[in-house]
């Protein structure tokens, strides 16, 4: 007998939050009672948000749900859906590009952490060429990413944009 899940952790750099990660957090709360969005404090990555202004982004295309949370993390993501109690992390899918890397990554997690498991969904086929980096570059060089991203992000990016920050 399967047991139920109810915690499911989301995690991504979200810099920024597109409709595309909007919409797999929407299809995963058809599966789970509640969502942790981690915010990764990612080593590779420079962010162009600070974790505020991703939060408060994130907080904004998902209204006042209250069975989502948005949280910050840094380290290990298998030690900190432990730490969560969450059995489960739920991984977007773009296109073929995204799996090498997706497969790799959730080998390494069972590893860590036998007892967590990964969700992969494919992200809508309306957003499946849409990235942050993208969104990003487009956005800061003054093009329409309106429809890619929360109106609260493509504000965000046009002030950016108009405070001289470059891609």
């Amino acid at each position: 007998m399967l047991g139920v899940v109810s915690l499911a952790v989301y995690p991504g750099t979200f810099d920024p939050i597109t409709n595309g990660h909007v919409d797999i957090l929407r299809r995963s709360l058809k599966i789970f009672d509640r969502v942790v969005v981690a915010l990764a404090d990612n080593v590779r990555k420079t962010p162009l948000f600070s974790l505020e202004e991703r939060r408060a982004m994130i907080a904004d295309a998902v209204g006042n749900d209250p069975r989502v949370e948005v949280d910050a993390f840094q380290g290990l993501l298998a030690e900190y859906c432990r730490r969560r109690g969450a059995t489960v992390m739920i991984r977007g899918l773009r296109a073929l590009a995204d799996f090498e890397y997706e497969f790799q990554l959730t080998h390494m997690n069972r590893r860590l952490a036998p007892d967590v498991e990964t969700l992969f969904l494919m992200t809508g086929e309306e957003s499946f060429y849409v990235s942050s980096s993208l969104v990003k570059e487009v956005g800061l060089m003054g093009g329409d990413v309106s429809r890619m991203v929360p109106a609260s992000v493509a504000a965000a990016l046009t002030s950016k944009r108009k405070q001289g920050v470059v891609p």
